[in-house]
């Protein structure tokens, strides 16, 4: 069937609780209502208010119920309705979850996932704007995924339910909507850090994820360029094997994220670059980004992340003779 990122969130929350009854739903609205954005629409009426369950107004309660709950042997599926509301609960992110297997020397783990939308582009509020993947790329222990098709949305909720340790899965919702596509039926599953080459060429290597796909691939489909389009997927553990050898074959590079540039998920890309292919570089990697501000209100966002212009820009500074 076809159907849109949210839609796609809500299939793999049906599927994974209808197969297993240790999956268990719960965040700020996500039961009556079936949440802000809807992604979890109808869970209620077939699994019920035990399973599927409104919490008060605290981020801290939320991760540290799921973190308990996980290490109880649940499987808990925790909804922060923006991800800007999720720095309240980092103590319990990174201090229990991220680390309990660690601690007790793998007696004990966190199956849970975190799941939250992120990034600009709807005209929200303060907080409700973030793209703060980098900060949580850098917790050991915690994988960081972040879907920009609906088929790799279901497929890669569905294996952060199923894996052993915690996942933080970052939905963009400035595209949550904005596009249909094929979201496979029944079971399936995309393997957690492996990341999707969406066009193959010789010319540049592009590298991008989430919310700023779309408009990657607008910018890469308007130039006269052999561009290798490659979609990280997963940020934490990163792919950087696919990314190293389209390059060594490219010889260029160029990084699209809407977060901050200073320490952005960008800069961790370029570095592996030069650590294993820098020989083969044709000019320095270049990288495209959001700033070091917060998210602007209203009628400035627009020129907080990058658009197609932006990217292109980008891209021919890497093509241009050194």
């Amino acid at each position: 069937m076809k159907g849109t990122i949210v839609e796609a969130v809500n299939d793999a929350l049906h599927e994974e609780m209808a197969a297993d009854g240790d999956v268990l739903v719960f965040g700020e609205d996500v039961a009556q209502s079936g949440g802000v954005f809807r992604a979890t629409d109808g869970l209620l009426e077939e699994f019920g208010g035990k399973r599927v369950v409104d919490t008060p107004l605290s981020e801290i309660a939320i991760v540290g119920g799921a973190a308990g709950l996980a290490m109880y042997g649940f499987r808990p599926v925790a909804e922060i309705q923006f991800s800007g509301f999720l720095p309240p609960a980092f103590d319990q992110l990174v201090t229990n979850a991220s680390r309990i297997r660690w601690r007790t020397r793998g007696e004990l783990s966190a199956p849970m996932v975190v799941r939250m939308p992120y990034g600009a582009g709807v005209r929200a509020l303060e907080h409700h704007s973030e793209s703060m993947e980098g900060a949580y790329s850098h917790i050991p222990g915690l994988k960081v995924v972040i879907p920009s098709t609906p088929g790799d949305t279901k497929g890669l909720l569905t294996s952060a339910i199923r894996d052993p340790d915690p996942v933080l899965f970052m939905e963009p919702k400035r595209i949550y909507r904005s596009f249909r596509e094929e979201i496979p039926e029944g079971e399936h599953a995309v393997p957690l850090g492996e990341a999707a080459v969406r066009r193959e060429g010789e010319d540049v290597t592009v590298v991008s994820w989430g919310s700023m796909m779309p408009p990657t691939l607008e910018a890469v489909d308007e130039m006269d360029v052999d561009a290798e389009v490659i979609d990280l997927r997963t940020i934490s553990p990163m792919d950087a094997e696919t990314v190293v050898e389209s390059v060594k074959k490219t010889g260029r590079c160029v990084v699209v994220h809407e977060g901050p540039r200073s320490g952005g998920v960008g800069a961790d890309v370029v570095s592996r670059v030069n650590d294993d292919a820098l020989m083969y570089l044709e000019a320095p990697v270049e990288r495209v980004t959001g700033f070091d501000t917060p998210v602007p209100l209203l009628s400035m966002e627009d020129f907080y992340f990058p658009h197609p212009p932006r990217i292109r820009a980008g891209i021919e500074d890497a093509l241009a003779e050194p």
